[in-house]
């Protein structure tokens, strides 16, 4: 998203810019976005949360390939003396120093950074608070890195597309701009969409959040689950088993299973060097959660994590794809048809 400040917004994402007072399609439905909800705020995740796993193994492995370079010093230094030349050890420091800059560039954050960054819907102030970085030297008070974003008609809030190795993937931005309409600062909320077939479920899910701001809790559909804030081993391995397809078949999460042990040890080795985010004290006081709180979720007995929802769903004690339609829907019932029409034609398939 870097690549964006500076720039005008893209022009695919202002022209699949999301309407904060309209329904973008017929259904409203979470899907695996929401930290907590309560009758003041719902935090939700970042796309980076689900997916930390590969980044995290990624940078560990260019941590190793810096001896790369070291190597190439021995064999052609000491191992094999003839084959010294200074072509040879400018080769190997460039390499050292390339995986280096790879580790430095994509591993802050990751190692000795926040376990998870939340972004929070709160509706009395009308705003988004998004925890950014760890905020190492705070003064008491002024917890980690935040970014507001209003929730106001003016704000830029937009569909993303990029295309990836994995394919084409969505996830919903919002860009703040200056006076010359460019990128100041971007963020992500909630998760990644892969495919125009996924489309459907990221209209949906920002008709969730919609629903929330303007109406409230009540009469929203469960989220699909609550994530944990304290992750554990085991959600650490289903995070890691899930990454692969929620419905891969066991012969392929068999075949896999290798690599899902090892993204499993390098979650759980991140989060050990990383600490919860601290919300600033002003946000903490216009957060607090009324003890009598008929919406404030999870609470006592409803499952938190992928296993114990799993577990739930399972028997019978939290509903499985829960879901709403959109009251004032009135365009295409087919969620799937709508959102293939919508991305071909954004300005004229809201209601």
């Amino acid at each position: 998203m870097k690549k964006c400040v500076g720039k005008p917004v893209p022009a695919w994402d202002l022209a699949h810019r999301l309407p904060i007072r309209r329904s973008l399609g017929p259904d409203i439905q979470d899907f695996g976005s929401t930290f907590n909800i309560n009758s003041t705020f719902m935090d939700v995740i970042e796309p980076s949360f689900l997916e930390k796993q590969w980044f995290i193994t990624g940078v560990a492995l260019a941590f190793l390939f810096i001896g790369i370079g070291p190597y190439i010093y021995w064999l052609t230094n000491i191992r094999y003396p003839d084959a010294a030349d200074a072509l040879g050890d400018f080769f190997a420091v460039c390499v050292s120093i390339g995986f280096a800059f790879i580790v430095w560039k994509f591993g802050r954050g990751l190692f000795f950074g926040l376990r998870y960054r939340p972004i929070r819907f709160h509706r009395e102030t009308r705003k988004l608070y998004a925890i950014r970085a760890r905020r190492f030297f705070a003064k008491p008070g002024e917890g980690d890195v935040i970014w507001e974003a209003p929730w106001t008609e003016d704000s830029i809030f937009c569909l993303h597309r990029e295309s990836t190795s994995f394919g084409t993937i969505f996830h919903i931005r919002h860009y703040t701009v200056d006076d010359h309409g460019n990128v100041t600062q971007v963020f992500s909320i909630g998760r990644e969409w892969t495919g125009n077939r996924q489309v459907e479920m990221a209209l949906a899910q920002w008709n969730y959040w919609c629903t929330y701001m303007n109406d409230g809790p009540n009469g929203l559909p469960k989220p699909m689950l609550f994530h944990t804030q304290n992750e554990t081993l085991r959600e650490s391995f289903l995070f890691s088993m899930y990454s692969f397809g929620m419905r891969a078949p066991v012969v392929i999460r068999l075949l896999m299973m290798p690599l899902i042990l090892v993204f499993t040890v390098m979650r759980v080795f991140a989060n050990a060097t990383c600490r919860n985010p601290v919300w600033p004290a002003a946000i903490k006081c216009i957060s607090v959660v009324a003890p009598d709180d008929h919406y404030a979720e999870p609470r006592p007995g409803t499952p938190v994590g992928w296993g114990a929802t799993v577990l739930a769903q399972q028997r019978g004690e939290y509903p499985n794809d829960p879901k709403t339609t959109a009251q004032s829907w009135t365009g295409a019932s087919d969620g799937r048809l709508h959102a293939a029409t919508w991305l071909d034609n954004p300005t004229g398939h809201a209601s």
